[in-house]
């Protein structure tokens, strides 16, 4: 989980990528946020109890500012898996902001933090909140406060929400919402910018390395959109086929070649024994 979480906060936390998600899930595609006005939040917040520091770490922040003015921090946290008791972790990240914010000087700001969820499978509840995580007693229901969290199932996401993306994430928006509806993806055009992040993302959020791989360098040679990295990934794959091949008839296992040209099962176990799989 560690290798998806830098996966997907090296992507998020550039600012283009960052305003274009809040602008596209929480404003319906207006641009309210620009880059611009954004800067890095420490992912780490602290604050003083009981005498000692108390630390949190949340995915990605940033601070929304206009001029020298904060207007909020936001906040986004990364899921590949359902997790019921989400609001006690996002309550914890924003009560540490609140909480650094109390007894300080200056204005005070609002925080909002939001999930991406990259499952397949099911789609998560839009809004998740504090008191489904107990069984509250109906005499202690009106007393106990609520906190709720909206979450963003990314592989559920309309075709005319994913249009409205505007940065790389529009590319890895549509990679999900195709993986989840069928099997043959086809490639969008939008040119990268964020080559080998996106790539990255694709590969540990997909657990399917072959896009890393295809990735070479940002210089002039590497891919440029997802059409170049298909068309690398096939290479690869005709390239891996060959060499299988090749030790297959060296070994005069001319029985295991045949079937392994008919059977991808039978060929990704035989990848697999001769360390060739991607």
């Amino acid at each position: 989980m560690a290798e998806k979480d830098i996966s997907e906060k090296m992507l998020e936390s550039y600012n283009d990528v960052f305003a274009d998600i809040v602008n596209v899930l929480l404003f319906d595609g207006k641009e309210v946020m620009k880059p611009e006005d954004l800067e890095d939040q420490a992912p780490r917040s602290a604050y003083k109890a009981d005498g000692k520091l108390r630390e949190v770490e949340r995915d990605v922040a940033k601070r929304w500012k206009n001029g020298s003015v904060r207007i909020a921090c936001i906040g986004v946290e990364n899921q590949t898996a359902i997790d019921p008791l989400m609001p006690l972790r996002v309550i914890g990240y924003d009560g540490a902001e609140y909480r650094a914010q109390y007894g300080t000087a200056g204005s005070k700001y609002p925080v909002v933090t939001f999930v991406l969820y990259f499952g397949l499978e099911k789609e998560w509840e839009k809004e998740i909140s504090l008191k489904e995580c107990f069984d509250i007693l109906p005499e202690l229901e009106e007393y106990v406060n609520d906190y709720k969290v909206k979450v963003f199932s990314i592989a559920f996401l309309p075709p005319e929400k994913v249009q409205q993306f505007k940065s790389d994430f529009q590319i890895v928006a549509d990679y999900f919402v195709q993986k989840h509806m069928t099997q043959n993806y086809i490639p969008n055009p939008q040119t990268l910018v964020h080559v080998q992040e996106t790539l990255q993302l694709l590969s540990i959020m997909g657990n399917d390395n072959r896009f890393e791989k295809a990735y070479n360098s940002s210089a002039e040679g590497g891919p440029h959109n997802m059409c170049d990295v298909l068309d690398r990934v096939e290479k690869q794959g005709v390239d891996l086929m060959a060499k299988l091949m090749s030790i297959l008839f060296k070994e005069k296992r001319f029985a295991d070649a045949e079937r392994a040209s008919e059977d991808e099962a039978y060929r990704e176990k035989l990848l697999k024994e001769y360390n060739l799989k991607q």
